[in-house]
């Protein structure tokens, strides 16, 4: 047996071993704080901030922090980058080094992180939170729509001023920045044909003191300034404290951000600080919810959450049931009923649009939905009169595709007054109140138009021309105002690239080669691209060119928007140049959005769906698992 003394011994020598091995752990997890210190915990999130100076930013990562908390198999790293773009490359590579199994990036200037983000895209998830990435390098961006903030906030700025209208002093975040560069453009088109003038614009960077700084010497000499439009609230403070210090206080500041902190928007409007103020939510928690369903490897991840904005002239009002609110969820008189969809579709223009009904209609069965399917017949008052019957008929959801973008306000009006939520899918409206619509549900247009021009200047070769010929889609409806829109926001600076000719067609087959046919008797072998709203009206064009005797993808670059399986036979073979993805498919986002509204959860603004592209070469391998 051993002795009392040796088992003290023993003992003692034990806890001495345990305590060194203890205090070696805690030194090697401060150096590393990476998974292996982590037991217990599924997966390791990182979160790279540019800074920590914005109240905006601080509430994005109180929210992630909040959501991560609700999940014991979950950890989050946090770093801060002091307004160093250097900096936060830097912090990307540490977290990687981490071994995180996700990255959540917020950028101040997306043009510097931009090859970051691409590099990490490569090897792991990139969720791109608040402010947005140039190219599509990331698996989910969220955020909201900063050229829609814009036109809001300048509406607002006519409605403060009034009609004798006054002078307007734009600062602007970092330069180059596409939040930037959007705030800014939806601003000066709601204040076009007005009296409103913008008299000077001005890079705060999203800074506060250099805001103040730049104001202050602006100010000084050129006193005669109405309204100040500040693209956040760190700058609208700075303008707050600028105009306090030359005693200019007749000066109405519009903001942009809203959070709900000490020096946060929300307060100084209440302070009377602030004229108004536009909210644009950190996002944080939705960036988490969906990280779990990307980690998770979830289908029907989309490309891209919009989060809804809302004037604020009174703090009191946020959220609250009033007309700035979208329509409610459905409530069903009988728990156990099947939710009731009134879908009215546009028509059976194409190919595409065939596939898309068969989704939402396949969708609607798997789901245990009831769907009362209508078909328009490419009439948007049969649309409407379609719309008033689901009314009507009490439906617990109404889903649509709109024939053109406007003449919707009064019917969803109406809508909304019934109680009944109404879920836009594929194409947009452009109403005077967008919360009479609940959500969006499908592709970003203007997007698909960029990535086909980015294509084409990819292949050009050096030296050349290439004059073009655009197929329009059907006129005034959204896809294609914004494939036509992202199109020309790429190629007009580059003077390789001319518009021939811009033709109004109606997304068919038939009046894709007729307008072909007569832009070929027209210019002949100038044309050396076409580039074509969707499929069905591409393959018009190349029956149209094999007719006047050139040869379609050798002679004239074809490029397309949809991606069917007839396109892509067509890219097979060398016909077409190359198609860029508009997923038809959304039948099953639909029937989550109705279940997500059944059960009172509130839906992102819009969602954008996740879409590829095709070139030749890809073309072939995709065609045998295509659906449609």
């Amino acid at each position: 047996m051993i002795g009392r003394n040796a088992f003290r011994f023993i003992l003692l020598f034990a806890l001495f071993i345990a305590a060194a091995l203890l205090l070696r752990s805690c030194i090697l997890n401060s150096e590393n704080p990476g998974k292996e210190s982590d037991i217990g915990y599924k997966y390791l999130i990182g979160v790279s901030q540019p800074n920590l100076s914005e109240p905006w930013r601080v509430a994005m990562n109180e929210e992630i922090e909040q959501e991560v908390g609700k999940h014991g198999d979950m950890r989050v790293i946090f770093t801060d980058a002091a307004q160093s773009s250097d900096q936060q490359a830097q912090d990307v590579k540490k977290l990687m080094g981490y071994g995180i199994d996700l990255l959540i990036i917020s950028l101040d200037d997306p043009v510097a992180l931009t090859p970051t983000v691409s590099s990490v895209y490569k090897d792991i998830p990139v969720i791109v939170l608040g402010r947005g990435v140039a190219g599509y390098d990331y698996t989910l961006y969220v955020g909201t729509d900063d050229e829609m903030i814009g036109r809001k906030a300048g509406e607002f700025a006519r409605e403060t001023l009034g009609a004798s209208g006054g002078k307007i002093v734009e600062m602007q975040g970092l330069a180059g920045s596409p939040t930037v560069e959007e705030r800014s453009k939806g601003f000066r088109d709601a204040i076009q044909d007005s009296k409103l003038s913008i008299v000077q614009t001005m890079n705060g960077d999203w800074q506060r003191d250099l805001s103040e700084d730049l104001l202050v010497s602006w100010l000084k000499e050129n006193h005669d300034v109405d309204l100040i439009f500040a693209q956040n609230e760190a700058m609208a403070l700075g303008a707050y404290r600028a105009l306090q210090k030359l005693n200019m206080n007749h000066v109405n500041i519009i903001g942009i951000d809203g959070v709900n902190s000490e020096n946060g928007s929300l307060q100084l409007v209440s302070k009377n600080k602030l004229t108004g103020t536009f909210t644009s939510p950190p996002g944080g928690k939705e960036a988490i919810q969906y990280a779990i369903d990307i980690l998770n490897k979830e289908k029907g991840i989309p490309k891209k959450i919009i989060l809804r904005s809302q004037k604020i002239t009174d703090p009191s009002t946020l959220n609250s049931e009033s007309s700035n609110s979208p329509s409610p969820a459905p409530s069903p008189d009988q728990t156990d009923a099947p939710l009731v969809v009134g879908f009215a579709q546009v028509g059976m223009e194409s190919g595409w649009r065939i596939a898309h009904t068969k989704s939402v209609i396949d969708a609607a069965k798997e789901a245990g939905v009831e769907l009362l399917y209508e078909n328009a017949e490419q009439s948007q008052d049969k649309q409407i009169e379609l719309i008033r019957r689901f009314i009507k008929q009490k439906v617990d959801v109404i889903a649509f595709s709109p024939k053109t973008e406007t003449g919707w306000d009064e019917v969803l009006k109406e809508a909304k007054e019934a109680g009944i939520p109404v879920i836009l899918s594929d194409r947009e409206v452009n109403v005077s109140d967008d919360t009479l619509w609940t959500a969006y549900i499908g592709s970003d247009f203007r997007e698909e138009g960029r990535r086909a021009a980015r294509w084409l200047i990819q292949q050009a070769e050096e030296g050349e021309s290439y004059p073009i010929v655009e197929l329009q889609g059907t006129q005034h409806s959204a896809p294609a105002v914004g494939r036509k829109q992202g199109f020309r926001e790429v190629i007009q600076t580059d003077k390789t690239f001319m518009m021939l000719e811009s033709l109004q067609g109606d997304f068919t087959k038939k009046q894709g080669k007729e307008l072909m046919a007569a832009a070929l008797e027209r210019q002949g072998s100038k044309i050396k691209v076409v580039y074509s709203h969707n499929d069905d009206m591409a393959l018009g064009a190349i029956e149209a060119i094999e007719d006047f005797g050139l040869r379609p993808g050798k002679d004239i670059i074809i490029i397309s928007v949809d991606a069917t399986k007839s396109a892509l036979k067509a890219l097979s073979i060398g016909k077409l140049s190359f198609a860029v993805e508009c997923n038809a498919l959304l039948g099953p986002q639909l029937m989550k959005a109705v279940k997500d509204l059944s059960e009172g959860k509130e839906l992102p603004m819009k969602i954008i769906t996740s879409e590829g592209v095709f070139t030749q070469e890809s073309a072939k391998t995709a065609l045998a698992s295509r659906e449609y």
